[in-house]
């Protein structure tokens, strides 16, 4: 299958699923208030819809506009800016009616499936797949910079070891670079010292002015060989073997690429010293030419992470999980996932940071799930996009449910109803301002695909 097919399956799926969830998460609560339920509709059903069916008081259906969903209750300024309705005497079954307590959690209900929803993911993930990922502190002689530019914007060089960002200490390698777009400030270990760096203020926008360059880290290369260079042979009677990892050369440490790179450019033309380790661990010293490209006429040998774990140059740690230890673990990934996406969120409002730019539409959100079918990473989305949804949803702007939420709060606290038709009112404003939000973040979907 297509691998766009597969990547909007499973969008389709994952929003479906989180959709019903949160409209069922106001349903469940205006049932058992005794408040009516008109309609229950997964997507928008503007002029008419794909399927319904009217079961009890309420009419269940799927619209054909993939733009969300909705409950339809009775007495409620809500999507269907049903004015008519809100003309009449109010009813006994109506939202309207029911008390603001009542009301507060009705409107909650939703955004508290939602995040309810990402930790039960996130603890069935935990039960299910464990988890595996390699320590920070176990990264041995720092990370290499891969991208020189982004490492002077930062200030980091290749040997550097970033211990913590905005005070808070690194614990996966997997979670500095989500951290440092998030965060300041951020902590090296420089040769045993500690230094503070002031993270730029539009260092998102530079890492998205060219996406290939988001893994600006990599763990250090040794310069470990497997054999000559069948392309460009340089010491062919030189026994370079398989496996063979270099120690040093004339003298000066050169266990890693790129601390070979520099010494072989000061002895281009000039025969060099250089210490080998063998595979059997034995030790042997080769003399060997550097021409005038700077190189030995060697090929690379890529090694596994297990090898890297073999070299002590790093540690992978694997953890499984009772049923019962997946809970603290899942409420844990459910609170950091929000706290993330806070952050995230401040960048983006911050014209500075140039982070708007990266602000999608449905291609980004699709882009986020694999283009091959994988039960770990859908669910992985799903919990996110879950998170995501509660934030978004829970955000004071009317047409949402933070927007209803603002105005309960504000009618509890001043014992006063904002009347029905300033609500109609700022319904319409969130409506063009959700239209707003939305057609920017296809915009720069659609910007992307052409101009990138």
């Amino acid at each position: 299958m297509n691998p766009i097919a597969i990547q909007a399956i499973q969008f389709f799926i994952s929003l479906s699923l989180l959709i019903v969830l949160h409209e069922l998460g106001h349903f469940i609560p205006a049932k058992l208030f005794k408040t009516r339920v008109e309609k229950f509709y997964l997507f928008f059903d503007v002029k008419f819809s794909l399927f319904k069916k009217k079961i009890g008081e309420t009419e269940y259906g799927i619209g054909w506009l993939p733009l969300g969903g909705y409950v339809k209750i009775s007495g409620m300024i809500d999507e269907s800016m049903d004015t008519e309705a809100m003309k009449k005497d109010p009813q006994p079954w109506e939202f309207r009616s029911k008390p603001a307590w009542q009301r507060l959690i009705i409107m909650l209900g939703g955004v508290t499936v939602n995040f309810v929803l990402a930790v039960i993911i996130f603890i069935g993930m935990a039960f299910s797949y464990g988890e595996q990922y390699i320590p920070n502190e176990s990264v041995k002689d720092g990370y290499q910079v891969t991208d020189q530019e982004i490492g002077e914007k930062l200030g980091i060089q290749t040997g550097d070891r970033i211990i913590a960002v905005d005070g808070n200490s690194i614990k996966t390698f997997r979670g500095i670079f989500l951290e440092i777009v998030n965060g300041n400030t951020i902590t090296i270990e420089r040769d045993g010292t500690l230094q503070d760096l002031e993270i730029p203020v539009d260092f998102i926008e530079t890492l998205l002015n060219n996406p290939d360059r988001m893994r600006f880290l990599a763990m250090r290369q040794p310069f470990v060989v497997s054999g000559h260079d069948p392309d460009h042979v340089v010491n062919p009677e030189v026994d370079f073997q398989a496996m063979d990892q270099v120690l040093s050369i004339n003298g000066e440490t050169a266990y890693y690429l790129d601390q070979a790179k520099d010494i072989l450019a000061r002895n281009k033309g000039q025969e060099v010293s250089i210490l080998i380790e063998r595979a059997n661990g034995s030790q042997t010293n080769l003399i060997a030419q550097v021409n005038d490209s700077a190189a030995l006429g060697v090929s690379l040998q890529s090694l596994t992470m297990q090898q890297f774990v073999d070299k002590g140059l790093m540690e992978i740690e694997t953890k499984s999980y009772s049923l019962i230890e997946s809970i603290p673990v899942g409420i844990d990934r459910g609170v950091t996932t929000l706290g993330s996406y806070v952050k995230q969120l401040k960048k983006i409002f911050n014209p500075e940071t140039g982070a708007y730019k990266g602000v999608g539409g449905f291609a980004a959100i699709g882009g986020l799930f694999p283009d091959v079918w994988d039960w770990q990473a859908f669910w992985g989305t799903t919990a996110l996009l879950s998170v995501i949804l509660a934030f978004m949803n829970i955000l004071p702007i009317p047409a949402l449910d933070g927007g209803h939420v603002m105005f309960l709060l504000y009618e509890m606290i001043s014992g006063r109803k904002p009347s029905d038709k300033f609500l109609e009112y700022a319904q319409m404003v969130g409506f063009f301002i959700l239209m707003g939000l939305l057609l920017f973040a296809n915009g720069n979907d659609l910007y992307k695909l052409i101009f990138k």
